[in-house]
Parts: structure tokens; C-alpha cells; sequence
């Protein structure tokens, strides 16, 4: 394992041991999220350094965050004081970058389905917008008007159409994906080319292929057919028209050791080989990452409450399940999870060769048979009152809540544990949601609703 691995392996080691002392999680608040932010600074660090290396020198690249792998505005501003924008999805999010302190130059809208209000909006902020479909093109024509030069730059998203990765409902560049315009359709291709030399205020082309389970080459064969059409269009306008491309994101995230790779560095350098004219100046540029930038920064530790047994596997229940790790529950080929067991007071337990390992299972808190993060996992033997970590869980699993239950949001909280005296210093991030605030959510304030209606 090289020392980066090791280092944040260390880290997360004394970050358990420091929540635990110091009161983040207990019988009373059985389970809590951390996010290491020397790993995320470093992420965004080593992503700004590779497309650096890569591109010519004073070409303008908004390296814009993903919000909905981290909906979250002190994880949002953190990101924007490394220098990241923020791709939004929804009004939510939006409003959690501008909450953020993100300015509108920084932030790109991106949805197949934007309602007027939601394109308004963007418009008269001066968000960059990325159509979808034809039809929201004619919607956002309408909102331009007759202004050949509009307030925020505005793109339209296209399908490749190059295939899909592994994991089929992570890939957005298939035959029938739901996302942008299908470019190898009968039609299709003429119909983008027409669309642009018809309306000179559409700047951009926005390109996504997938993200977990998409191999690098997948990823660049569909940059570079963006960069292709781009080419085209121009020359077919005789001009540069389109003078940014969007190449989306999508970096997959190893989770089976600590190991980071693939890495930036790597897809740019593959991305330089593939689409050399990408790079020449010629095209600003956008990034929308988002897993691949706090997967390996954030830990759920959670509570062993119960221990028990049936049909011979022993069974650990816990307060981390599908409410938090939705995908590996219904998933759990797609989304495995890596695990850690520590005793009481957050100390890596004993038994971690293979011979000191007992297979067992690890259950979450929800009423259905399948709420299980790991099934006939090898890990040292647990007891009640011991912790389990799920690994790699930064992105995704701290601000997509399932509500099963009516379970609560936990609290989550970032750390730095770079100090040399060994300190580990918490910084909150969310506060664990109450019972009440579950309460009002559900429609308190109009108990007698329904039973008034006659």
C-alpha cells in the first residue's frame, strides 16, 4: 500500500477512537458519519493538478462538484475554498450552492427535467444551462428571445450513444439512455448541427457517459465524439461557436482497498492521448465529478446494539442500514462495502487475520429481511456494544436519506487529524435530526387534515 493509502488509513484510525471519546457517537447516538478533510482537500487538489498538466496554459476549467453525491453547504464550501464550482440538479441544489457561498459563474444546471421556473432562474442569475432534449431548447429559445448574447452560457447535452459499463443504471451513454440527445438515431446527428447554426447564443456541448462501473477508454470514446460533433458544427458554422465543452464526470471509485485508482491524473492523461484538440486552447472546459472526489474521505461508524444467531451464521445488528446505505442493501453486487470492526472504545478489534475471523452477517436497524450492509463477511468476532465502519462512504450514503422507518438523518462531522500531538479536531457538518423535526416533516402541523374533508 503506498503512503498516501497509509496515511489516510491512520487518520480514520484515530478519528474513531477521538469520536468516540469525545462523545460523537454512543448508546444515545448510535451511529454518526466522518469525513476526513485533509482527503478532500487532497482530491481536489490532485484533480485542479491533472487536467493542469494537460491543458494549455491559461485555458479557462471549472472543475464543477456533483452536489447530489454530497448535498451538504459545509462540504459545498470546502469544495469551492479548493477552487470547485458546483453542478446542480434541482432547485435544492442550487440553492445549497448558492447557500454555499458558490457564485453563479461556478455553478452549471443540469436536469432532464427543468421546469420554466428553474430555467428562469438560471437565466437571470447567469447559471449556465445545459439542455437536455429539443424541446427544452425551443423552452429555453423562448426564454432568450431575441438576445444574441445571453446572460449565462447555455449548452445542450448529447448521448454518445457509446455503450454502457457494468453497472447498468450508473450508465447514461447507452442506446436508450433517458439523458440528452440520442446522437447516432436516424436524424439526430443533422438535427444538432442544424439546431446550432440556428440559434448562435448555443455555446456549449455537454458529454456524460456513466460513472461507477465505466472504464476510463468507455469515458473518453464518448469525449471524444463530443469533441467530434464540436469540430463539426463549428466548421459547418464557420466559426467557433462552441467554445466550451462539458465533459462531465463519472471518475469510478475503487472500494475494495484504499488504494485510489484509477486516478485524475490518469483519465486526463488518457483523455490528452484520445482528444489531443481538446486540450489546445481552443475550448474551455468543465468537470463534473462528484463520487470520485469524497467517497474515500467519509466512514459511517455505527453501534453494534444486538448479536444473535440463525441457522448457524451469527448476526450483527447495527444502526446502519438501508436508511443510509441504500444502494449495497438493494444492490449489494453493484455496491459492496467494505467493513471494520472496533471494540467499544473505537480500537481496531482483534482478529484481523484470517484465522482470528469469523463470518457473520451485518444488519441495519430497518423492518425488512434484506436490510443487510455485508453478508457472510469474514471479520473478527462481534459483541454488542462493539462498532462497525463501512468504508468509502463519503459520497452517496451521508445526504441520500432513505426514510425507511422513519429512521433519523445522523449527524456527521468532519475531522482533522493531521496534527503532530496526535489531536484530532471535529467540526460539524449536520446536526443528528430529531424526533421532532421527523414529526413536522410528516405532516404535523395538518393532523386533522384529511379528517376535516368530508
Amino acid at each position: 500500500m503506498t503512503s498516501k493509502p497509509v496515511a489516510m488509513a491512520a487518520r480514520r484510525e484515530r478519528a474513531v477512537r477521538a469520536a468516540v471519546e469525545q462523545g460523537l457517537l454512543g448508546p444515545d447516538q448510535p451511529v454518526v458519519g466522518l469525513l476526513d478533510v485533509a482527503g478532500i482537500r487532497a482530491a481536489a487538489a490532485e484533480l485542479r493538478a491533472a487536467f493542469e498538466e494537460v491543458v494549455t496554459p491559461g485555458t479557462p476549467v471549472l472543475h464543477a462538484f456533483a452536489v447530489k453525491a454530497a448535498a451538504l453547504v459545509p462540504v459545498l464550501r470546502l469544495l469551492a475554498d479548493e477552487g470547485l464550482g458546483c453542478e446542480v440538479a434541482s432547485p435544492g441544489e442550487l440553492a445549497l450552492a448558492r447557500a454555499a457561498g458558490v457564485t453563479p459563474d461556478r455553478i452549471v444546471l443540469d436536469s432532464p427535467a427543468k421546469t420554466p421556473a428553474e430555467l428562469r432562474e438560471a437565466l437571470d442569475l447567469g447559471i449556465a444551462v445545459n439542455a437536455d432534449n429539443p424541446q427544452e431548447l425551443d423552452r429555453l429559445g423562448e426564454l432568450v428571445g431575441d438576445h444574441a448574447d445571453p446572460p449565462a452560457p447555455l449548452g445542450l447535452r448529447i448521448n454518445p450513444q457509446v455503450g454502457g459499463g457494468s453497472i447498468d443504471a450508473m450508465s447514461t451513454a447507452t442506446a436508450t439512455s433517458k439523458f440528452g440527445v440520442a446522437l447516432q438515431d436516424p436524424g439526430a446527428r443533422e438535427w444538432v448541427v442544424r439546431a446550432f447554426a440556428e440559434r448562435p447564443w448555443l455555446t456549449r456541448l455537454h458529454a456524460h457517459v456513466g460513472s461507477q462501473g465505466c472504464p476510463l477508454e468507455l469515458m473518453t470514446a464518448g469525449i471524444r465524439a463530443a469533441y467530434e460533433l464540436a469540430e463539426e458544427i463549428n466548421g459547418a458554422v464557420g466559426r467557433q461557436q462552441i467554445d466550451a465543452l462539458d465533459i462531465g464526470g463519472g471518475l469510478p471509485v475503487n472500494f475494495a482497498s484504499d488504494e485510489i485508482t484509477p486516478t485524475y491524473r490518469e483519465y486526463a492523461q488518457l483523455l490528452r492521448s484520445t482528444v489531443p484538440g481538446l486540450f489546445d486552447g481552443r475550448y474551455k472546459l468543465v468537470t463534473e465529478f462528484g463520487r470520485s472526489l469524497l467517497a474515500k474521505s467519509g466512514l459511517v461508524l455505527a453501534r453494534v446494539e444486538y448479536t444473535k444467531s440463525a441457522g448457524g451464521r451469527p448476526i450483527a445488528v447495527t444502526h446502519a442500514g438501508a436508511q443510509l446505505a441504500t444502494r449495497t442493501v438493494f444492490a449489494p453486487e453493484a455496491w459492496p462495502l467494505r467493513v471494520l470492526a472496533y471494540d467499544a472504545e473505537g480500537r481496531p478489534k482483534a482478529g484481523g487475520s484470517s484465522d482470528g475471523q469469523v463470518p457473520q452477517d451485518i444488519a441495519g436497524p430497518c423492518c425488512f429481511a434484506g436490510d443487510l450492509v455485508a453478508r457472510d463477511r469474514p471479520l473478527p468476532e462481534l459483541v454488542a456494544g462493539d462498532l462497525v465502519g463501512l468504508l468509502d462512504t463519503g459520497a452517496y450514503y451521508f445526504s441520500n436519506h432513505f426514510a425507511y422507518n422513519s429512521l433519523p438523518r445522523p449527524g456527521i462531522h468532519g475531522f482533522d487529524a493531521t496534527n503532530g500531538d496526535g489531536e484530532v479536531r471535529f467540526a460539524t457538518v449536520r446536526e443528528p435530526q430529531t424526533v421532532d423535526e421527523i414529526v413536522a416533516e410528516s405532516g404535523a402541523a395538518h393532523a386533522l387534515g384529511l379528517s376535516r374533508l368530508r
